[in-house]
């Protein structure tokens, strides 16, 4: 198959890229140009700009198109003009947080609605706030702009190497430093995710299959917890005597260290981190251990230095001075 990945050097859609250039397919990225890439010279390189130069693309015809970087819905109008019908099968990557949020875990996609944008800038900035309904929008504009077969690939947390965001990575190397660890509670706290590399097979498995609708990409199920995640991961990477901490999220949210846990959804468990992905299940995802996700991590992170954005040592060492006091 001739397929375009918008994105493709980043991440999914690095995954994508390398997933679909090793099953034999004639692979073109499009992007700004911008990020450094290790792509082989196999996959060709593309070079455009939604919001400026997509001549790139004039003429090309393609068996399909999967675009992993559409955030606004500008975004998706830009590349159906520029494909002008000749992108094929098109898939683009969404999210979870495309929904509103149900009242029950479990969200299956037929019983999903997507959020409202009616009330969001839809060129302004991305935030959490906007991150979900703006994901909602872009769906729209897809159905809107872009012809059959459409699929919606919805991932919760994608983890693994290469990922720009450092939210899984955090808690694989603060683990491996060992010591006492702290965790915001509660442990019953839902979550779920995706190696990056599982959520590429089985997107490049829906284009090969022309499998169309929408899919959760997301896993395990029943749903992973919290703190059992955690120490999970500590059991596979973390030297011997390292303690895994429990703290009261009220603690956590006094000490303004909320932004500082990655994954943590707070006081209380999220919905939308627990929905049903059995469709895709029965439609050939696979889901690897999260071990194996941990030490792609591992290999890929090494021994950098500590980004300043993370939890320092010396915050979690008064953090857990109020719990013990």
């Amino acid at each position: 198959m001739k397929l375009l990945i918008a994105g493709g050097t980043s991440f999914i859609g690095r995954a994508l890229a390398l997933a679909a250039h090793a099953a034999g397919h004639d692979v073109a990225v499009i992007n700004r140009g911008v990020t450094p890439n290790d792509l082989p010279t196999g996959i060709e390189r593309l070079v455009g700009d939604r919001r400026g130069d997509l001549s790139a693309l004039h003429g090309r015809h393609f068996d399909a198109t999967i675009d992993t970087i559409a955030y606004r819905p500008g975004d998706v109008v830009a590349l159906a003009n520029a494909l002008e019908g000749r992108g094929g099968h098109h898939l683009q990557i969404s999210s979870v947080s495309a929904y509103q949020a149900p009242t029950f875990e479990g969200l299956t996609e037929d019983r999903g609605v997507l959020a409202s944008s009616e009330h969001v800038d839809l060129e302004g900035p991305i935030d959490a706030k906007s991150y979900g309904p703006l994901k909602a929008a872009c769906e729209r504009a897809a159905v809107a702009t872009f012809d059959e077969p459409l699929t919606f690939i919805r991932p919760t947390f994608v983890v693994g190497a290469y990922d720009a965001t450092l939210r899984f990575p955090y808690w694989v190397a603060r683990l491996r430093r060992g010591g006492d660890v702290a965790v915001p509670g509660p442990r019953s706290n839902a979550l779920q995710y995706v190696d990056a590399r599982d959520l590429a097979n089985f997107t490049l498995r829906c284009v090969e299959q022309t499998f169309t609708g929408a899919f959760h990409v997301a896993g395990p199920t029943p749903p992973a917890r919290y703190v059992d995640l955690v120490e999970r991961v500590a059991r596979h990477v973390a030297p011997a005597g390292t303690r895994i901490i429990e703290v009261d999220p009220t603690t956590v949210l006094d000490a303004n260290l909320a932004d500082r846990f990655p994954l943590w959804s707070g006081r209380s468990s999220e919905t939308l981190l627990a929905v049903d992905p059995a469709k895709a299940l029965a439609h050939g995802l696979i889901l690897r251990p999260v071990e194996e996700s941990v030490d792609d991590v591992v290999a890929w992170w090494g021994a950098r230095d500590w980004p300043k954005h993370w939890l320092g040592a010396v915050e979690e060492r008064a953090l857990l001075a109020s719990v013990e006091s």
